[in-house]
């Protein structure tokens, strides 16, 4: 997952929490193997054979279908197809900004209107690809804290670099203690959460960005435009039932830029954005 990853068992037994991080960590692995855009998976096999018909296996197909329903809801701005931008931008946190003729190249093998999908078949056009980082950690979350809560009653919450969901309220009956991290300053925290069920993920640029004297681009990109989203805050955490939930939900709302916290509050979910 490219991040720091924490099981925590609320419970005396050692053996059982052990047995709980295992089931954890092998269900995350497995997705991030399955998915990973670094290495042989379905999805380079698919950005690979770009161009031909493909059928994918229904866990693929089911991720595939939820994309659709984000570039819905989304009008087009949440896009798996938008990872062919990275040819073109490189968040590294140094000051290189691509081209507009760069960027043009790249935005010619995005959009997903381009992708023809007939379940289980699909098609993208020659030089796309589609990338699930969007959704992936938010829907590993989801499935690893499910299989855990199939093994044990005992409190769990599982955190993936950051999006995270608990099983309940801890054994006392007292809620989980959760911390938004600095934008500013890594490894600090900018303000405390209390959580007793659900899930909470988090969307922003700390780690991820582009500098130019007097400018900060964020890796969020507008998949219309191929530039990042102009006057998006620093990191946007939304509270929701799923963690696939809120991620869906803090992205939407980055996405929207300026209009955020409008955005949150029409959507009425709890939320904190950090400009």
């Amino acid at each position: 997952m490219a991040s720091p990853c924490v099981v925590l068992v609320d419970t005396n037994d050692a053996f059982l929490g052990a047995e709980v991080g295992e089931i954890v960590k092998t269900e995350a692995l497995r997705i991030e193997a399955k998915f990973s855009r670094y290495r042989p998976s379905v999805v380079t096999h698919i950005n690979e054979t770009a161009g031909d018909a493909l059928q994918v296996d229904d866990e693929t197909a089911d991720l595939i279908d939820y994309s659709m329903e984000c570039y819905t809801l989304s009008e087009g701005l949440f896009d798996v197809t938008s990872g062919a931008l990275r040819g073109a931008w490189k968040f590294d946190g140094s000051g290189r900004v691509p081209s507009e003729d760069q960027v043009r190249d790249a935005l010619r093998h995005v959009g997903w209107s381009r992708v023809t999908w007939e379940r289980p078949i699909l098609r993208l056009q020659e030089g796309m690809e589609i990338d699930f980082g969007g959704i992936g950690k938010e829907y590993a979350v989801d499935r690893a804290l499910a299989l855990a809560a199939a093994h044990t009653r005992a409190p769990v919450l599982v955190n993936l670099g950051g999006d995270l969901r608990v099983s309940g309220p801890r054994q006392d009956a007292t809620p989980w203690t959760i911390a938004i991290e600095d934008v500013d300053r890594v490894g600090s925290a900018t303000g405390i959460l209390e959580l007793l069920s659900g899930a909470l993920a988090t969307s922003g640029d700390t780690h991820r960005f582009v500098r130019r004297p007097g400018v900060r681009y964020g890796h969020v990109l507008n998949p219309t435009t191929g530039w990042p989203i102009a006057d998006a805050p620093r990191s946007v955490t939304v509270h929701a039932a799923t963690c696939t939930e809120a991620g869906l939900l803090a992205k939407l709302a980055l996405l929207q830029g300026a209009r955020a916290e409008e955005f949150l509050k029409l959507e009425k979910v709890r939320a904190w954005c950090v400009r």
